[in-house]
């Protein structure tokens, strides 16, 4: 019986290991088809604000003020000079 005993542990350590190797694939394949569907989205919103910035900046042009900085009425940024970067 111990031979039995032995096949049977044999095959439940192979069936497992199948078993464990399966789930890890499909989790690889959902993940990498969760991350593309993340970059996308990333490259979509990157579109969306240059496309923006673009209206911004020719709805500035449009009122005669291209050479104003963007005037920030955000009270958590400091109120000190403009720096040169």
């Amino acid at each position: 019986m111990d031979g039995h005993d032995s096949e049977d542990t044999k095959q439940s350590t192979a069936d497992m290991t199948a078993f464990v190797q399966n789930l890890l694939q499909q989790m690889q394949t959902r993940f990498q088809t969760m991350s593309d569907s993340i970059i996308t989205k990333i490259d979509d919103m990157g579109g969306r604000i240059n496309e923006l910035e673009q209206s911004i900046n020719d709805l500035r042009a449009e009122m005669g003020v291209e050479g104003t900085p963007p005037a920030s009425k955000s009270s958590d940024e400091p109120k000190t000079p403009a720096s040169s970067t």
